[in-house]
């Protein structure tokens, strides 16, 4: 099982940035740093978008997920999954917050936050999908 963004989404932020790109060409110097500099984050977004494939996957040993640092696994028996649920400018945003306990005498623990945007999916359904998968497992 794997959640990612759809495979448009790194394309069509390439695009939009390579538009913005062209379109600074056209600005006065003021514009050309504004249109370019958002240009810059689209296309560093679309490359980060495109890096990350997939952002989240679950198998028998636990849930690994892609990092711009590389990829963890968060094993079963150390893993707690929560969705939580905020009210943020008029809108409810949901996001899925995976919790790695280390064993005793390890470095810190780990939390992973995961939005919508993140998992192309409804973070409650990858959170059941996911409690599924650890039910399922032995």
């Amino acid at each position: 099982m794997q959640w990612s963004p759809p495979a448009l989404v790194p394309a069509g932020l390439a695009a939009a940035g390579v538009a913005l790109g062209a379109t600074a060409l056209l600005l006065d110097a003021a514009g050309r740093v504004l249109v370019g500099g958002a240009a810059v984050l689209l296309l560093a977004l679309a490359v980060r978008e495109a890096l990350l494939r997939p952002r989240l996957a679950a198998g028998p040993d636990g849930v690994e997920v892609r990092t711009l640092t590389g990829r963890r696994l968060l094993p079963w028996g150390l893993l707690r999954v929560q969705v939580r649920t905020a009210r943020r400018w008029g809108t409810t945003v949901r996001t899925l917050e995976l919790d790695a306990w280390p064993p005793a005498g390890d470095d810190d623990g780990l939390l992973v936050v995961l939005g919508r945007w993140d998992l192309g999916a409804d973070p409650r359904d990858v959170a059941r999908t996911l409690d599924a998968a650890r039910g399922s497992r032995g």
